[in-house]
């Protein structure tokens, strides 16, 4: 029964997360990318390279964008320290969890005696990890930023646009978003575009959501899908994307 409530427990404290990740905002946009394209952006551990599933996945996506983290690679404590370095003084770790099933001793046993398959007992264990960005003294090769892909198409004038905006920019994963929460862009690097000109075009969109931060233009970008703040705050968004810069010969 414990096992069953610390399981309920976690999952609660998981969907409250999401619900209030959401709630802020995390706007979508459309999908001109093949997330095959995008490179592995599943979490997993950086010791055994082992990605971490079920649950576990929307636990460590939460955490990377709540704290913006800049990989999705992860350690236990012993882990770091084993493999030469450790975790930074005051970090706080997050709880992921091991499910499993096990067979006791004494079922194994009767089972045995009584020619029958044993009954095995579920189990879930809660573990702490770490981002490498928490640790320091790890190896290179724990720590290396994966190699970007050049990008296939440059615009000059789009790509000056972007840099003198000052917004943190994120090139990576398989979604493109503007988080207000955490004040930053993220999108999908270039090569996985179907065509080049839509890595433009998604750019300057999830760039203009980044215009109505409350620090600067101060837009309502609390709306629901659906609702009318949500559209307007989209009809925005579009305005910026077809900029005249973005034409293409």
């Amino acid at each position: 029964m414990e096992h069953t409530t610390t399981r309920k427990s976690l999952y609660s404290e998981v969907t409250q997360r999401i619900i209030a990740e959401l709630e802020q905002g995390r706007l979508p946009w459309v999908q001109p990318w093949d997330k095959a394209l995008c490179g592995c952006t599943m979490p997993h551990n950086a010791a055994s390279d082992r990605r971490y599933s079920g649950i576990n996945v929307l636990i460590l996506w939460a955490e990377v964008v709540m704290r913006g983290y800049g990989s999705q690679r992860w350690l236990t404590y012993r882990q770091a320290k084993a493999a030469g370095g450790n975790v930074c003084k005051g970090e706080k770790g997050t709880t992921v969890c091991y499910a499993d099933r096990f067979t006791p001793r004494v079922e194994a046993e009767q089972a045995r005696g009584e020619d029958r398959e044993a009954r095995t007992v579920a189990f879930l264990k809660r573990f702490t990890v770490f981002n490498i960005d928490q640790c320091e003294g790890l190896p290179e090769d724990m720590t290396a930023a994966p190699v970007a892909t050049d990008p296939v198409l440059a615009i000059a004038s789009a790509d000056a646009v972007i840099t003198a905006s000052g917004a943190t920019f994120n090139i990576g994963g398989d979604a493109a978003f503007y988080s207000p929460m955490h004040d930053f862009v993220q999108v999908p690097p270039q090569a996985a575009y179907h065509e080049p000109i839509n890595w433009y075009r998604t750019a300057l969109h999830e760039l203009g959501h980044w215009t109505g931060h409350a620090s600067r233009l101060d837009r309502d970008q609390k709306g629901s899908f659906g609702s009318a703040p949500y559209a307007r705050e989209e009809l925005v968004a579009l305005s910026g994307q077809s900029a005249p810069s973005l034409t293409h010969h």
